[in-house]
């Protein structure tokens, strides 16, 4: 079997934390099959903030984003896997949780646009470029995860 290696990052925000549901929404991506890397707590700070979000510069929801970020910590987590961006986004919901399909992780936790519970990159390039900011290499960790056989059928990790 091949090591699958696409990488996206997730962000379990301040609401998540408070709300003591990171482990709930940790479970769903571990029970879809997608394999858990790094993880870390962190207190976000303006800088790291403005690299994370410098695509949304000058927007006027930008500062009330930020400032909600800043409320408490909030937890890290690359994952990795096929398709992995794009399955974790899909996972996620609608940015806005009022409009999020039940069983999705907005869908299920949250009734705002601010308070969205997570965050997961848009893309594999935005995960990369994201995660670059977040981790250092020493941070993310490769190792075998035997049942990936059972999630995956073989000729998709050939």
């Amino acid at each position: 079997m091949k090591n699958v290696k696409e990488k996206t990052l997730v962000i379990l925000k301040p609401d998540a934390l408070q709300r003591g549901v990171l482990g709930e929404i940790i479970a769903r991506f571990e029970d879809k099959g997608i394999k858990l890397v790094g993880m870390k707590m962190v207190k976000l700070n303006d800088l790291l903030l403005d690299k994370h979000y410098a695509q949304h510069k000058g927007k006027a929801f930008l500062p009330r984003l930020k400032e909600g970020m800043k409320r408490l910590p909030v937890v890290m987590i690359v994952f990795e896997g096929l398709e992995v961006a794009r399955v974790v986004r899909t996972m996620c919901g609608s940015t806005d949780g009022k409009n999020a399909q039940p069983g999705t992780i907005r869908g299920d936790y949250s009734m705002s646009i601010a308070n969205t519970i997570v965050h997961s990159s848009e893309d594999v390039s935005a995960a990369n470029r994201e995660i670059g900011i977040f981790f250092s290499k020493k941070e993310l960790f490769d190792y075998l995860k035997p049942d990936m056989g059972y999630y995956y059928a073989d000729d998709e990790l050939a």
